[in-house]
């Protein structure tokens, strides 16, 4: 417990509202079935594993870090096809991409704006820079309601927009037209985040030609290098250009850039996983709603939200819990995922463990 003299001081420097929240909170997974963190359960052949350790052999770790990452850059602008009229900004993961963001535009006064529900970090980002957060409720399919987020955009200029594709926790695409509708309206700069782009075959890259308020952000954590922490945003290079100003030197370390650009080398290998994460999605979301009293909602990311039996959702989340099997408990969270669990797709083999985890629990 803090010395109350202590105490006393934070509580006057630390600002009211940061006091207020909560610390984004991830549960120790040691010796768990891990289906909550939206990871790729597959690892690399052995052959390309020793390739990868000898490359990383050769990495200088006294020395700091190429400052522009730019074989990093290269492989990612090959690989995703991004015209080099394009500029590519790397992150620590996609978190700080949204810091920088808010942070390029933090005044008094101004406002961020996201539909609800989706990632918490655009909200909690947003109190972090000082600014105002306003959330706008999805619609009963869980899109986008045009007239509520254009009367928002109206009513509070939002500096910043973001917009998940596919969503998170949802798991579902917006409809491309309501998108174009909020890009059309918004003064401020609109963020699509497409973190789960590997699992559908939607893209928004091409409405960087369209709309000169819109970047994109990226990050390789679903396809399997969630450890990297590598994030990306592409966009106009005026706009890219000012937020390199706020990143911090060196932020992608030594062993991040050899060992993203010795993946994107061989992403065929990451490309083959994901396909089967693809197939192994429709597999468990039949085998899902064939349970009794769960409702699976469509995704074209690589998780599933489903609905539990009313006043189950905790209770199946801790007897999941106690037979090794981490999934994220959604209910509490908004009131549209009440009774909810999100579960990531796995592999055949975890997945079939889940499956019989829950039907055990549910009496199927």
């Amino acid at each position: 417990m803090s010395h109350p003299a202590v105490t006393d001081r934070v509580a006057s420097l630390i600002r009211p509202e940061i006091r207020a929240l909560s610390a984004y909170s991830v549960p120790s997974a040691e010796g768990m079935l891990k289906l909550d963190a939206m990871e790729n359960p597959y690892s690399w052949p052995a052959p390309l594993k020793k390739a990868w350790l000898e490359r990383l052999e050769a990495v200088a770790i006294n020395r700091y870090p190429e400052p522009a990452a730019a074989a990093v850059k290269e492989g990612l602008a090959r690989m995703m096809k991004i015209p080099e009229r394009y500029d590519l900004l790397l992150g620590n993961g996609s978190d700080e991409i949204i810091q920088l963001l808010a942070m390029a535009v933090a005044e008094p006064g101004r406002t961020v704006l996201a539909p609800e529900p989706s990632f918490v970090m655009y909200r909690m980002i947003a109190t972090f820079t000082g600014m105002a957060y306003r959330g706008v409720a999805l619609d009963s399919d869980f899109d986008l309601d045009v007239e509520a987020m254009l009367a928002a955009i109206a009513a509070e200029q939002p500096a910043l927009i973001f917009l998940a594709q596919p969503n998170n926790p949802t798991g579902n695409l917006f409809s491309e037209d309501r998108v174009r509708a909020i890009l059309e309206a918004s003064e401020g700069l609109v963020v699509v985040d497409e973190a789960y782009t590997a699992f559908t075959e939607a893209d928004s890259l091409k409405l960087l030609d369209e709309y000169d308020n819109l970047v994109i952000m990226r990050t390789l954590s679903k396809v399997g290098l969630a450890g990297l922490r590598l994030g990306l945003l592409v966009g106009q290079p005026a706009w890219l250009t000012e937020l390199e100003k706020l990143r911090l030197p060196y932020n992608i370390n030594v062993l991040t850039q050899a060992s993203a650009a010795f993946a994107l080398e061989h992403y065929d290998v990451l490309r083959a996983q994901t396909r089967q994460l693809q197939q192994n999605r429709v597999l468990l979301s039949e085998a899902l709603g064939a349970l009794p009293g769960l409702q699976v909602w469509p995704s074209e990311a690589n998780f599933l939200l489903v609905r539990t039996p009313e006043g189950q959702a905790a209770q199946l989340h801790q007897g999941l819990r106690e037979q090794g099997i981490l999934v994220k408990l959604l209910d509490g969270a908004h009131p549209a995922l009440a009774d909810c669990l999100r579960i990531n797709v796995s592999s055949e083999e975890e997945n079939a463990a889940l499956l019989q985890a829950l039907a055990a629990l549910l009496g199927g």
